[in-house]
């Protein structure tokens, strides 16, 4: 006999996501609800430990939002062992953001719960299990490695379409050189060319600016400085990462299926995620 689907709702206001289980438990009686959270690193967390079947992530959470608990999930879900969840993001309605779901065909549940919207998502959801591949104990789950890369396609165009962009407006001038420092909290501040930038890296307040010749910090946001860099010219390979196309000497795959950028003429290795192997697959 099937075991009942189970499902995740992470979602930070809690009327509202015992509203959800409530409609739910009106519109997908069988469906059990595994767990309920607040933010988006408890969501990553408990979807990890409890494998449920169908996510109900609020697009907008306390820390990280929904979107990005998804696509770190999905960079760290292993296919092996079962398939990745089918997913649906729960947003206040906002016409942009709706639009942006529609286009990408992803799930999305409009709050406050609206049941005939709701039943729509719950039957593309019930379609989406119908047609994930079974587990196998030898071969793990065939074909959950394309179904993830697919989740893994329309994260990517949601991150790009959901991604506010205050230069907009106009073409942003692009940037020539970092005002760096060269630790937390230094006075120092220096000025280093973009032209010898390696890679960034998001880390906790700050982002690394590695060069051959060091390390140093700067305080803007990753996010922030993405639409000032030239795309063609630094890619990002993760959420936290953008490196420079000209300074990757080599990329290989480990046993995971996992691809590892090495740099010329530095040690660090960097790691691809999910959402972005895309640009290595054809090599």
């Amino acid at each position: 006999m099937t075991s009942p689907p189970t499902a995740l709702i992470a979602e930070d206001e809690p009327l509202l996501a015992a509203a959800l289980a409530a409609e739910l438990a009106k519109a997908w009686p069988e469906l059990r609800i595994a767990a309920t959270v607040g933010d988006g690193e408890s969501a990553v967390e408990q979807a990890l430990r409890l494998q449920p079947d169908v996510l109900f992530f609020d697009i907008r959470m306390p820390g990280q939002s929904g979107l990005d608990a998804a696509a770190e999930l999905a960079d760290t879900w292993d296919t092996g062992a079962r398939p990745f969840p089918a997913l649906a993001f729960v947003t206040a309605y906002d016409q942009y953001a709706v639009q942006a779901f529609e286009t990408q065909a992803v799930d999305y549940v409009l709050k406050p719960v609206q049941p005939e919207r709701l039943a729509k998502t719950v039957q593309k959801l019930r379609e989406a299990l119908h047609r994930r591949p079974s587990t196998s104990s030898t071969a793990g789950p065939i074909g959950t490695g394309d179904a993830l890369d697919a989740t893994a396609h329309q994260l990517r165009q949601l991150l790009a379409a959901l991604q506010p962009s205050p230069q907009a407006a106009a073409a942003p001038t692009r940037l020539r050189q970092l005002q760096v420092s060269s630790a937390a909290g230094s006075s120092v501040i220096r000025m280093v060319p973009l032209a010898e930038v390696l890679y960034l890296q998001a880390a906790d307040k700050y982002v690394r600016v590695v060069t051959v010749n060091g390390e140093h910090l700067l305080r803007t946001p990753l996010k922030e400085l993405l639409p000032l860099l030239d795309a063609e010219e630094f890619w990002q390979i993760h959420r936290g990462t953008v490196v420079r196309a000209s300074a990757i000497e080599a990329v290989q795959r480990d046993e995971s299926g996992k691809y590892i950028i090495a740099l010329r003429g530095h040690a660090d290795h960097l790691l691809v995620s999910r959402l972005y192997s895309h640009l290595f697959k054809a090599m």
